[in-house]
């Protein structure tokens, strides 16, 4: 993080020092609520948590390095001690991120591809400017104070992935760190059970587009009928990107290949270029227009963009990544995360790819769809059969059954189990050489684990 004394932090935070021998003993590392991962000159910051209370290893924190300690009560180290740790940290990003001359923030969210498109950007923007960029899936309000100071000096863009749980979060995430550019990708049926519906979701997503100054953009998917009215909200400019002709910034010809890797023409104001893609699925073209609508209003020429979206790679695991064994089988890993939309593209991306091969989807449970989770799941094991998937293994209880019975229905092989072990000893016997497989599943199903037991196989 930028340098601050343990005094100004206190000052900033309104907190007190307590067992601190010299108040002007510097922090200049990383924000760390792990101890296991501090570094010299870190903050330890130390949440009471549900399961685990931060104040606990706070001076095994400071023995490996930290500076100091941000907590709520004495920890037999040298810390700042303030009544919520929380608002402290809002506070303290809020002071950072206010002095950060000449770095454009560009916030992104959506319900689903926040994190490829994030990848994307780090590494398009990256041919303008020093660009840094949100770690994994920090995109919280503890992942984004971690991604503001962790920003480096001589940055230019600082791409922060921007998550949310509900109305007010993204408000609270850009009070903390007022946005140059706001980004829209999408609005699904992700996190229903939390925000009620997709109608909701769109309103508190909307909360990124409003928070703009009238000198900034807002970036929006001219395709989604919940994301291009959100202009409404904006006081700032607004830039579309799609395939439809209102875009500014579209997609035309679009095509996939033998590896179901996606081809356009990007055309934007300033010109085309051919774009091939290098990341697996049709549904990375919109991810691609929303990087391409902000390098396009950096000053990238198109070739550029489409060269640097041509050269970028899968950056985060477990998103569409590509695993061959030796036997033949070739298995997709896209066990990190899973709602119906980010599903639905994965079946049509196994499909795309199939060839002449058997295809496989091992399909885990989708979390926080409420009510209508059934349904969805139902929805999906249609989908895999009519797409002509060979076999489909859902794995779970009751949603996983649903998929199941949406699924047999369609015509497709079909079986349901109740955990990892019993998929992998399934796929063990069921697995041909030659297969296609991909992996997907919300991350609490625990796929990951799946993915890894195939590889080895």
């Amino acid at each position: 993080m930028q340098p601050m004394t343990l005094a100004l932090i206190a000052e900033v935070v309104d907190g007190r020092l307590d067992q601190v021998a010299d108040p002007a003993a510097v922090v200049d590392g990383p924000l760390v609520v792990d101890s296991r991962k501090v570094t010299p000159g870190a903050l330890f910051v130390a949440f009471d948590g549900e399961h685990v209370d931060g104040h606990d290893f706070a001076e095994a924190a400071v023995a490996a390095g930290a500076a100091g300690v941000l907590g709520s009560r004495p920890c037999g180290a040298p810390a700042v001690l303030v009544d919520d740790v929380m608002e402290a940290l809002a506070k303290l990003t809020r002071w950072q991120s206010a002095r950060m001359p000449g770095v454009t923030r560009i916030g992104v969210t959506g319900s689903s591809g926040k994190t490829s498109t994030k990848d994307l950007f780090a590494q398009t923007l990256s041919r303008a400017g020093a660009t840094s960029a949100t770690a994994g899936s920090q995109n919280n309000e503890i992942g984004v104070p971690m991604t503001v100071a962790a920003c480096p000096p001589g940055t230019k863009f600082l791409v922060l992935e921007m998550g949310a749980r509900g109305a007010g979060h993204l408000t609270y995430l850009t009070d903390m760190v007022p946005l140059h550019v706001a980004v829209v990708l999408n609005v699904g049926a992700a996190h229903a059970g939390e925000f009620g519906s997709k109608e909701d979701t769109a309103t508190a997503k909307g909360e990124l587009v409003a928070s703009l100054a009238a000198d900034g953009l807002a970036v929006l998917n001219a395709d989604d009928p919940l994301v291009a009215p959100m202009a409404a909200r904006s006081a700032a400019p607004v830039l579309f990107f799609g395939r439809t002709e209102a875009a500014q910034i579209r997609a035309t010809d679009v095509t996939l290949d033998p590896d179901g890797r996606a081809h356009f023409v990007l055309t934007t104001p300033a010109g085309q270029a051919p774009v091939a893609l290098r990341l697996l699925g049709e549904h990375h073209v919109s991810n691609a227009l929303a990087v391409a609508a902000v390098a396009h209003r950096v000053g990238m020429a198109p070739a550029e963009i489409a060269a640097a979206l041509g050269d970028a790679v899968a950056a985060t695991g477990s998103r569409m990544q590509r695993h061959d064994r030796p036997d033949g089988v070739t298995v997709i890993d896209d066990a990190y995360n899973a709602n119906p939309d980010s599903m639905a593209a994965a079946l049509r991306a196994l499909a795309a790819m199939r060839g002449e091969r058997r295809t496989v989807a091992v399909l885990g449970e989708m979390r926080e769809l409420g009510a209508g989770a059934a349904a969805e799941h139902r929805a999906i094991g249609e989908l895999a059969a009519e797409l002509g998937t060979s076999v489909v293994v859902a794995i779970g209880d009751r949603d996983a059954a649903a998929l199941a019975a949406g699924a047999e229905d369609g015509g497709a092989e079909t079986h349901l189990v109740p955990d990892r072990a019993a998929a992998t000893g399934l796929l063990e016997k069921l697995l041909r050489p030659g297969d296609l497989v991909i992996v997907k599943a919300s991350l609490s199903a625990g796929l990951q684990a799946l993915v890894k037991d195939l590889i080895a196989a």
